[in-house]
């Protein structure tokens, strides 16, 4: 009469849960301390299925002369033109309506923006080549 009784079986369940979830959080600790750290204020994350990576201070195409110290700002490796308000806020031509504490929120609302369209280059303004 070595019966286990629901309750046993649903703690060892549970003692097993817990000891792989921790073994889990381990094993990514050690595997994210492994990593290069990136450089402050670097970004680089999937977000909805897509790739956002932002780099700080102007090295893009639209950070340049034009408006020195912007970040570059990339979904999917195609850049996304960004600007900086006056107050500190920013916004993007995917959504130029909505402001954005940083760089990093308003990547991720185009992303919800774009509902899986591919982010276009803009079109250039002016002369012609």
């Amino acid at each position: 009469m070595n019966k286990i009784t629901r309750r046993q079986a649903m703690g060892t369940t549970a003692g097993a849960l817990t000891a792989l979830g921790l073994a889990g959080v381990t094993a990514h600790a050690a595997a994210a301390d492994s990593r290069t750290p990136l450089p402050a204020g670097t970004v680089d994350e999937v977000y909805q299925g897509r790739r956002i990576q932002i780099t700080p201070g102007g090295g893009g195409h639209h950070g340049g002369h034009h408006s020195p110290g912007l970040p570059t700002v990339r979904i999917d490796g195609r850049e996304l033109h960004v600007m900086r308000n006056a107050d500190g806020t920013w916004i993007s031509v995917v959504n130029h309506y909505e402001t954005f504490s940083d760089p990093a929120s308003l990547a991720r609302a185009a992303v919800r923006e774009l509902q899986g369209a591919p982010l276009l280059p803009l079109a250039p303004t002016g002369g012609t080549a």
